[in-house]
């Protein structure tokens, strides 16, 4: 339900005897979708909304001068007969000819090519298209469109924005590399007098005494480009790595692919590069492609070495090949800024005293016993390990620094013939892949399934309703490779190299797990999701037969449940042994694969085959925990001066992800340590987001906030659940001062599976939206799911806590944004409470879909919760 803004900004008086029954009849407006798939009505429809939307972004986009800045065009579709193909990334005469019809430029072959360039180029095959293309952005420089051909300027005047399809930048500002864009703030700030200097209005910087020394741990992504932000800007910085540098590790991976020589600390997971080195190298990332933070780390990337293509590519991704070479260059320049790398080093304890982090223990990680240790001092303890780091995890429980489980998922990888995926993708056009050397990409897919009780009918489980199984991390082109760090444990990954020439194709297929599955193993506290995953690498290890065999079975067989002796052939080097992987898992996430796999063969015929090779384990999909951080310092809330940042921390999920983190981290640390002052939006565009809700404050008395999700981008972050929380109520000790949740229908979503809430109440009531949250392609089918968000009371006069800002509402009217990580509800929720398991699953970017930023997502499950208010105040904080 949306109630009307307030007219009041005072904390609403909140009143025990109210129920729904008490609401008045409000005017406005009645947000209710569903789809049209499911038989249920839709008003209003998106297309009116976004019809809507259209016409309101136009007109405030009026263009005040046409012939300056940089027209932007997109949706340019080329035939595939007409393209040279996906490796050409100039303007060919197809596009000429688009970009004519768009201006109306009659004649297409006078306009100069030099005035255009690509920006983005993806292949388009899709089996409702007429005939496959790829489709075009195309940006125009127009004083150099005019001053080679003056014709054009009569078209130009008459060009105008149409949402989606033509845009003009009128100060068009290309984000360069981390590194021009350090150096030009620095340059921008010694000008200033006195030792300071405005940058965008707000950035200026402090003469600092002495030069502070930080330590970064772990040299992944987030781990080397926040040491690249810290260094640049003055600090004296000690990177530590506990594997080897990639060129030792490249040897010690051949040591292991060959002769079966597992060095635990140089691995496919530890070493220079993290576990991404010796991957696909895939550089798409949910956090938003365009954004500044992205693109300052993909130039960084082209800096040091990438190709140019991974801008304009659809699908960018590196491979394996070319990031050896990437890293190596990465590490010189990092050398050259004076930053200490130490390879083979690893930390065995964080110096901390008076709750403040003050340096690190750390030995050589071939010394097993730990005899040589070293204490080093530093002002500040990056913390940039990744997600299989499980002897840090330890450690910082030790010194009780608060750790949360975190949701992921688990699951077998599949594999394929490339060519069986290039057929049921491209159907006739699969000989023009040529092994990654055609004119079209190696195909891929990516498929996702939300098992709900409709699915289900005869055999409903609840313990198998209600889960997302998608595919995480495909491999066109590639390999099954082992990313165990334990002998005695088995897990898998994929990879690739560059051209993707590989015969096989494959992708873990992941159930997501949460705290109610460990619970059901008897895995209890923060590490719980970790003995969770070593419970079944273990199974796995003794089901393949030990020395890195892993276990393999048919599709068709694990579908029936049947153990064959016949299995097709697989990429895994180190040998593959046929099981019964269908006994694997517990019953529900076994269930919850057949569910999926039968669908998945439905959407790509031919998906299960004799072919289809499934592979087991994939468990370490993210991180199992988060370590609770500050939105705006990224600092620990249980220790000052760790700072914890990246996958392993919980806060990233994939190669982009991670370094935007570290880059944002390291200008945060910079911050408080005197480096760098002012707003990091004005250098680098809007910082990396988590999942954004927008909110209307009401004027009801009791303060009801409608929520509706805007965005889904990226993983949960921090505790802003708890921290607004206690903001309105103060630290609700007693977790029983709030009763359980119960589920109402929707409107016309109807969606939902509990009761109706409890008649005769007489509680307040805490709304919020949410639920199993659906998107849909115009075929028809539900591409992706996500968990449910809740809302919190609100008062009209709140603050509102998002990643990196803090804003104050008080005006009327007034919206913001809200970031609410469910686990931390888990604080205030009795155990007993008869709550969805899924209600406790945070938004994921492995649980996302890139449609899904573009605004379809919508809640199909409202929630109400009741609350006791008796002694219950409000929190000065609000």
């Amino acid at each position: 339900m949306a109630l009307i803004p307030s007219s009041s900004c005072a904390f609403p008086k909140i009143h025990t005897a109210f129920c729904f029954s008490n609401l008045p009849s409000y005017q406005g407006r009645l947000r209710i979708f569903c789809s049209k798939r499911t038989g249920k009505q839709r008003y209003p429809s998106e297309k009116k909304q976004l019809r809507t939307k259209h016409k309101h972004l136009l007109s405030g986009s009026k263009v005040t001068n046409k012939f300056e800045g940089t027209w932007r065009l997109f949706k340019l579709l080329v035939p595939l007969d007409q393209d040279p193909g996906k490796d050409f990334l100039d303007i060919s005469d197809a596009l000429l000819q688009q970009i004519a019809k768009v201006l109306k430029f009659p004649v297409a072959s006078l306009l100069p090519r030099e005035a255009f360039s690509v920006v983005r180029k993806s292949f388009d095959a899709r089996k409702r298209v007429k005939e496959p293309k790829f489709v075009h952005t195309v940006d125009v420089d127009v004083e150099r469109l005019i001053s080679l051909q003056p014709r054009t300027r009569d078209f130009i005047s008459r060009l105008e924005p149409k949402v989606g399809l033509v845009e003009h930048m009128q100060d068009r500002k290309d984000c360069g590399d981390l590194i021009s864009i350090v150096r030009d703030y620095k340059e921008t700030a010694v000008k200033g007098e006195n030792g300071h200097s405005i940058l965008s209005g707000e950035l200026h910087q402090t003469k600092v005494s002495r030069k502070p020394k930080i330590v970064v741990v772990g040299g992944g992504p987030s781990g080397l480009f926040a040491t690249l932000v810290l260094a640049e800007l003055g600090a004296d910085v000690t990177l530590i790595e506990r594997g080897q540098p990639v060129e030792k590790r490249g040897r010690d991976i051949g040591a292991l692919v060959v002769r079966r020589i597992l060095e635990l600390e140089s691995n496919f997971c530890f070493g220079e590069g993290g576990a991404g080195t010796w991957s696909d190298g895939k550089l798409v990332t949910r956090i938003g492609r365009n954004t500044g933070s992205v693109l300052a780390i993909m130039r960084t990337l082209v800096h040091f070495g990438a190709p140019e293509q991974i801008l304009i590519d659809g699908k960018p991704h590196l491979g394996t090949d070319r990031l050896v070479p990437l890293l190596r260059n990465f590490r010189r320049h990092l050398q050259d800024l004076g930053v200490t790398i130490k390879f083979g080093t690893r930390v065995d304890d964080i110096v901390i005293k008076d709750g403040h982090a003050q340096g690190v223990t750390v030995s050589e990680s071939a010394d097993k016993l730990r005899l040589r240790s070293q204490q080093m001092e530093y002002d500040a303890v990056v913390l940039a390990v990744g997600h299989s780091a499980r002897d840090i995890y330890q450690m910082l429980l030790s010194h009780n620094v608060e750790l949360i489980p975190k949701d992921f998922a688990v699951g077998l990888r599949i594999e394929h013939p490339q060519e069986l995926i290039n057929s049921i993708q491209y159907s006739e056009l699969a000989s023009e892949v040529a092994r990654g050397r055609g004119k079209v990409p190696v195909a891929d897919y990516k498929v996702a399934n939300y098992i709900d009780k409709e699915d289900l009918r005869e055999s409903y489980d609840p313990m198998v309703a209600n889960r997302s199984c998608y595919s995480f991390c495909m491999c066109p082109g590639g390999q099954v490779v082992l990313t165990s760090t334990d002998p005695s444990e088995m897990c898998i990954n994929g990879m690739s190299f560059s051209r993707r020439a590989s015969r096989w194709a494959n992708a873990a297929l992941v159930v997501t797990v949460t705290m109610k599955d460990f619970e059901a193993l008897n895995y209890y506290g923060p590490l719980a999701g970790v003995e969770f995953q070593r419970e079944f690498e273990r199974k796995a290890a003794m089901m393949g037969g030990g020395n890195f065999i892993v276990p393999v079975q048919t599709a068709t067989d694990f579908l029936n449940k049947l153990s064959g002796s016949s299995l097709p052939p697989s990429s895994y080097r180190l040998g593959v042994k046929a099981a019964n992987l269908h006994q694997l898992f517990p019953d529900h996430i076994t269930e919850a694969l057949q569910n999926s796999l039968a669908k998945f063969d439905k959407e790509l015929p031919g998906f299960i085959c004799k072919e289809a090779l499934l592979h087991g384990v994939e468990t370490r999909t993210s991180s199992p925990i988060q370590i609770p951080r500050d939105i705006l310092s990224y600092e620990s809330t249980s220790v000052k001066g760790l700072y914890p940042v990246g996958e392993g921390a919980g806060y990233a999920g994939g190669i982009v992800s991670a370094a935007v983190d570290g880059m944002h981290a390291g200008f945060a640390v910079a911050k408080q340590l005197s480096l760098f002052h002012g707003d990091l939006e004005s250098v680098l565009g809007k910082a990396q987001s988590f999942g954004f809700v927008n909110f209307l404050h009401s004027d009801h008395e009791l303060g009801t906030i409608h929520v509706q999700m805007e965005d889904f981008q990226s993983c949960n972050c921090g505790n802003a659940m708890a921290k607004t929380l206690e903001g309105y109520f103060g630290n609700l000790e007693n977790p029983e001062q709030i009763s359980p949740f119960h589920k109402i229908p929707c409107g016309a979503a109807g969606r939902t599976t509990g009761g109706a809430p409890p008649s005769g109440s007489n509680s307040p009531v805490l709304s919020a939206a949410g639920g199993a949250v659906r998107s849909y392609r115009r075929d028809g089918r539900a591409i992706s799911y996500a968990a449910p968000v809740c809302s919190l009371f609100s008062v009209t006069q709140c603050v509102a806590t998002c990643p990196h800002h803090v804003k104050q509402c008080s005006k009327t009217n007034n919206e913001g944004n809200m970031h609410f990580p469910s686990q931390m509800l888990q604080k205030y929720v009795p155990a007993q409470a008869n709550t969805d398991p899924d209600m406790y699953c945070g938004f994921t970017a492995r649980q996302a879909h890139p449609e899904q930023a573009h605004g379809l997502l919508r809640p199909l499950i409202c929630w109400r919760l009741s609350l006791c208010t008796q002694n219950l105040q409000p929190h000065p904080r609000a």
